[in-house]
């Protein structure tokens, strides 16, 4: 990015545009079928985002916006991924249009219940927040319904409960992962 930037914009641009293509076949196809369009790729380390703010608002932001506006234009919710602490530009998120961000990986920097409520409460909706890195893989199934109980006060109506990552991890018991979904019916 800082030595060569017209090479990552040429690279960007021609992976970007072929899944902006691959993205009209399918949502073509799929019609209302689906209500959401998830995309991403992780943008954030445990600690802060990989590049700068200034990088990511010339190599990354544009072609999300792009993203964003074609899930939108076919009438999908858009649901934005990025594992890591994200926290420095989720306005822009917001602003680009972003309608959910995925997954809250909540002992990432600044990527808690109570900070992202305190800055953006109202703005976007949350998915994740339900820590896998010690909370699913340590903690008892009640500990872990107190947890998401916690979580759902906090981040209130905009909130969709899901791991702090992508996917569970083979890591995770089963009891664990029940206790999590016991937890939302209730």
């Amino acid at each position: 990015m800082f030595t060569n930037p017209d090479v990552v914009h040429a690279v960007t641009d021609r992976v970007c545009q072929f899944y902006l293509q691959a993205n009209e076949k399918f949502f073509d196809l799929a019609g209302d079928q689906m209500d959401g369009f998830f995309f991403g790729n992780d943008f954030g380390t445990q600690l802060d985002l990989l590049m700068g703010p200034d990088q990511f608002d010339q190599f990354i932001l544009p072609w999300f916006k792009k993203f964003i506006e074609q899930g939108h234009r076919h009438h999908y919710h858009v649901i934005l991924h990025s594992c890591g602490s994200i926290y420095k530009v989720i306005d822009k998120l917001i602003a680009a249009g972003v309608d959910c961000i995925h997954p809250l990986q909540a002992k990432a920097a600044n990527m808690d219940a109570k900070t992202l409520v305190q800055h953006f409460k109202g703005s976007v909706v949350f998915m994740g927040a339900v820590d896998t890195q010690d909370l699913l893989v340590h903690s008892s199934p009640e500990q872990i319904k107190a947890e998401v109980k916690r979580l759902m006060e906090i981040l209130g109506p905009q909130f969709i409960v899901s791991p702090s990552h992508e996917k569970i991890l083979p890591n995770i018991p089963p009891e664990n992962i029940k206790a999590m979904a016991d937890a939302v019916k209730r």
